[in-house]
């Protein structure tokens, strides 16, 4: 099981030097650990404006010393002379944000921006890695995925909460960055990327998260990191969305119940980190609702992160080790199945019988292998117990099954390791029709809570209220507050 290698006075010390990279001081994050790749979050790159009067005002505060910039590492006399004194900050503060990213594994960077660079009154606020001039950047795979900000959607509040048919208007004059995916990435996908322009906004989201799953889910170790300007609107749309659709494939937070994870994203991906909800819902501009309200257009398999292909398991030859100990490339987080030895489970043919704390049941597949088995087990590291109990030819395979409303009733499976004094509990194998439930009960938790605190409708009256009354029936709904609390 995969934990993450990153040593926290490390971490402390990179950010601390490449925060003044970013807009609004808002560096590098990560917020996602799968696979032992770090999904990150951030802003866009702080442009010559910003970045000036932030260091001048560090300065001025600091009593004319700011450890953020001391660097070990200084530019060369030889370089210094070619660089004016602007690009040499570029290169000191870029150099460290680059070093964060490095440090985290990063290899993807996708750019949420619709424009190459933020500007207000006429000055460069904000800049992005795709227009760095001095190309730092360009180790790293860029992937400009322009979607729109949260001022888009007022229109979607307006059309009474519907997405389809809704179509952003790239003609604008602001709008220059058009979408850049590299072939190789492109390709890997049945969409034609071309088209973009023509999409609504529902197929734009959902081919956007498409692609941001078959980007952790390849098989390298490389990282992402997904960013708009702020970071406090679109980024937390995606966030949040490529979150729940690995909690609903069981791949990440396995322990968490519909209520949790519902809590845990409103409260983390998008408030923790500066989602502004009182301002966006005095403007009509409810991208966070519409982030939950999503959830519907993303239940298919279709968004799964598991692997689709079946496995040939247990034929004459199959090595069992791999079962026993499952290649470390294949392995989730700490609390996640690995997708390989899950996708054993569930393509089973006898996968619909009974699961106990004592075996997991698979259909044999002849006698030499379960010869094969037996004669291998006391060698395997860690034993796992099998057996197989004849199933009536009339029950359902395991993917029919049905799910209930609550999350609890999904068959539990929990494998017993012999060679260890601890029995750890494994995550629950999610069915086929699990992933469609699980996301339906987390989208019904939402629209519920969200219904009865702040409404579908413009608030009139103070949103501040309306907010606290968010918050406390989501903390009322994971244990947190009793009945009787107030916020």
């Amino acid at each position: 099981m995969f934990e993450s290698t990153v040593q926290v006075s490390k971490l402390q010390d990179l950010i601390n030097r490449s925060k003044m990279a970013r807009c609004r001081g808002r560096f590098v994050c990560p917020v996602i650990l799968y696979k032992g790749k770090h999904v990150c979050r951030s802003a866009t790159l702080a442009g010559w404006g910003e970045l000036y009067g932030r260091t001048g005002y560090n300065y001025i505060f600091s009593g004319g010393s700011d450890d953020a910039w001391a660097d070990t590492e200084d530019l060369s006399e030889e370089d210094s002379a070619f660089r004016n004194a602007d690009s040499q900050l570029f290169d000191k503060v870029r150099g460290h944000d680059i070093k964060l990213l490095r440090y985290l594994s990063i290899r993807y960077i996708c750019d949420l921006m619709v424009e190459n660079k933020k500007v207000k009154f006429g000055l460069n606020v904000t800049s992005s890695e795709k227009v760095d001039k001095a190309q730092r950047y360009a180790d790293f795979t860029l992937l400009s995925i322009p979607y729109p900000g949260c001022e888009f959607f007022k229109e979607y509040k307006d059309r009474d909460y519907r997405a389809e048919g809704l179509v952003f208007n790239w003609k604008q004059d602001y709008v220059d960055a058009p979408l850049s995916i590299p072939v190789s990435l492109a390709r890997s996908l049945n969409i034609d990327w071309s088209e973009y322009q023509s999409w609504d906004l529902v197929q734009q989201t959902q081919n956007y998260l498409k692609l941001l799953i078959s980007l952790i889910n390849g098989d390298d170790d490389s990282g992402l990191l997904v960013h708009c300007i702020s970071g406090w609107d679109r980024t937390p749309l995606f966030v949040a969305l490529l979150r729940l659709s690995l909690w609903a494939d069981g791949l990440i937070h396995a322990s968490l119940e519909p209520a949790e994870i519902l809590y845990l994203t409103v409260a983390y991906d998008w408030f923790l980190f500066g989602h502004m909800l009182v301002d966006r819902l005095s403007k009509g501009e409810e991208i966070f609702f519409f982030c939950f309200n999503f959830l519907k257009h993303i239940s298919s398999e279709e968004f799964s992160a598991v692997k689709l292909q079946r496995r040939k398991s247990l034929l004459p030859g199959f090595p069992v080790e791999e079962i026993c100990t499952p290649k470390q490339r294949d392995r989730g987080s700490t609390t996640s199945l690995s997708s390989d030895f899950s996708l054993v489970l569930e393509s089973s043919p006898g996968a619909a019988g009974s699961f106990t704390s004592e075996a997991v049941e698979l259909m044999p597949a002849g006698a030499q292998t379960q010869a094969a088995w037996k004669k291998s087990r006391t060698s395997c590291p860690q034993t796992v117990l099998w057996s197989w109990t004849p199933q009536p030819e009339d029950r359902p395979p395991y993917h029919e099954a049905k799910s209930s409303s609550s999350s609890s009733n999904h068959s539990d499976i929990f494998l017993r390791v012999g060679s260890s004094p601890l029995e750890v509990p494994k995550p629950r194998l999610v069915p086929v029709a699990g992933r469609e439930s699980r996301l339906e009960e987390v989208r019904s938790a939402f629209l519920a809570t969200y219904s009865s605190t702040i409404g579908l409708k413009a608030v009139a009256s103070s949103p501040s209220g309306a907010l606290g009354g968010l918050l406390e029936q989501f903390a009322r709904g994971v244990g947190l507050r009793g009945s009787s609390s107030t916020l």
